[in-house]
């Protein structure tokens, strides 16, 4: 029988730890960091929290070791993009099998988090696709009219953490983001809406609303015009969950979302603005 007031708490020690980690990743970035070239970043932006998490750990080892004016250190092997990338997918994936695990234990049917059969189809992936591609296209147009507003959030950490290799673009879209999109979904989606609203009855939109919020409070490293535009994106995939009642569906819109803005930002190195 499930043990649905256990999970809850364990849930709630999951997200209450990546929270404080968020916020100890704002705080690393707030003053600045010289990252290449000597150049003085403002309080950067990301994606994600696990991202943020990443600038964290670089910035922590520039100051340590007082390299931050000169750019050939950015390329040195306890600075590499690759290995910080890396461990975000050891730490993000750590986070979901501890999810996974306490579920487990505590006997929560998969259905709850939005895991049924067939766990993958070609509709879901269909909606997921363009669920995706309209949330990219409307983050791109936020952000275009936060900038022109003077308060977008600065692109200097998606800089920084961009692969310069085949292989660290292999890691990134094939390891990190797919495993930060899993993650996310299946904390803020598939526990705080799927699994609070079948084990106490709660109203799926009552819970959409907190856990879009508690998403956008993870993102606090992107400034105060990057945690609404956050929370929004966030509600429209809460949303999309309780709609369709897939986890499947929002995971594969928010790796894509993820994923184009490295792609066409980084990669084909197009600026909108």
């Amino acid at each position: 029988m499930p043990d649905w007031a256990t999970f809850a708490g364990f849930a709630g020690v999951v997200l209450v730890l990546l929270l404080l980690l968020a916020h100890a990743s704002k705080s690393a970035v707030s003053g600045g960091t010289p990252i290449r070239g000597g150049v003085d970043r403002p309080q950067p932006g990301s994606v994600d929290p696990a991202v943020a998490e990443v600038h964290a750990s670089l910035t922590n080892r520039v100051r340590a070791t007082g390299r931050g004016t000169d750019p050939t250190h950015a390329t040195q092997p306890q600075l590499s993009t690759l290995a910080l990338l890396a461990n975000v997918a050891v730490s993000q994936g750590a986070f979901g099998l501890l999810l996974l695990a306490g579920g487990w234990f505590t006997e929560i049917p998969p259905s709850a988090f939005g895991v049924t059969a067939p766990v993958l189809s070609a509709s879901t992936l269909g909606v997921g696709v363009v669920l995706g591609g309209v949330l990219y296209a409307a983050n791109e147009v936020g952000a275009s009219v936060g900038e022109r507003l003077g308060i977008g959030a600065d692109e200097g950490l998606r800089e920084a953490l961009a692969p310069d290799s085949p292989a660290g673009w292999a890691v990134l879209l094939f390891l990190v983001l797919p495993i930060i999109a899993g993650f996310e979904e299946l904390l803020f989606r598939g526990v705080l809406i799927g699994v609070f609203a079948a084990g106490f009855g709660v109203s799926p939109w009552l819970l959409a609303v907190g856990s879009s919020l508690a998403f956008a409070l993870g993102h606090g490293a992107q400034g105060p015009a990057g945690v609404v535009v956050t929370g929004v994106l966030g509600f429209v995939l809460a949303a999309a969950f309780v709609l369709t009642g897939s986890l499947f569906v929002v995971v594969v819109a928010h790796y894509l979302v993820n994923a184009l803005e490295f792609v066409v930002h980084e990669g084909m190195d197009v600026d909108w603005g």
